[in-house]
């Protein structure tokens, strides 16, 4: 179980996030968690090999080969954010032991004790069962009334109601 600080240092430390199964697809959750991060000033690494692109980032097969680019760029990816199913999250841990990131971030419904165990010894920080943008939201103020900052703060109810 992470705590809030925790979190919190993740987020607040973490910039570069590798997406692994990140859609070309708007109405994907992976598209609209990664199009939020971007948003708020991360740099979005899309792991997809079925796309060459995606949210103006060049997409790549793998976390090892988007690492290898990245590093002649001399940029680290940090966070390996894990888009898949639980039965394909070791061979993701592998790699982002492998290419130094910091932490593995494994979506809602993504549970991989024995890949979090081994990605822990190897002194990842691990985060299960959690999504990026509503932690994000929650712990740096994304967050309102409605699931999203309107930047209005009021104590009065609106009249006309949106639903």
């Amino acid at each position: 179980m992470n705590t809030i600080s925790e979190l919190r240092h993740i987020l607040g430390t973490c910039k570069t996030i590798a997406v692994v199964g990140l859609s070309p697809q708007w109405h994907r959750p992976s598209f609209f968690a990664a199009k939020y991060m971007q948003g708020h000033g991360y740099r979005i690494v899309p792991v997809n090999p079925t796309a060459t692109e995606i949210l103006g980032e060049r997409c790549y097969p793998s976390v090892t080969a988007a690492a290898q680019a990245l590093a002649a760029q001399g940029v680290k990816i940090d966070l390996v954010d894990c888009f898949r199913k639980s039965e394909d999250i070791a061979p993701i841990a592998d790699e982002a032991i492998a290419v130094g990131a910091r932490c593995l971030w494994m979506q809602i419904g993504v549970i991989d004790e024995a890949s979090a165990a081994k990605a822990r010894a190897a002194g990842l920080a691990v985060v299960m069962d959690r999504c990026v943008k509503i932690e994000h939201a929650r712990l740096f103020g994304g967050l309102g009334w409605a699931g999203v900052n309107t930047k209005v703060i009021s104590a009065r109810r609106p009249q006309n109601l949106p639903y």
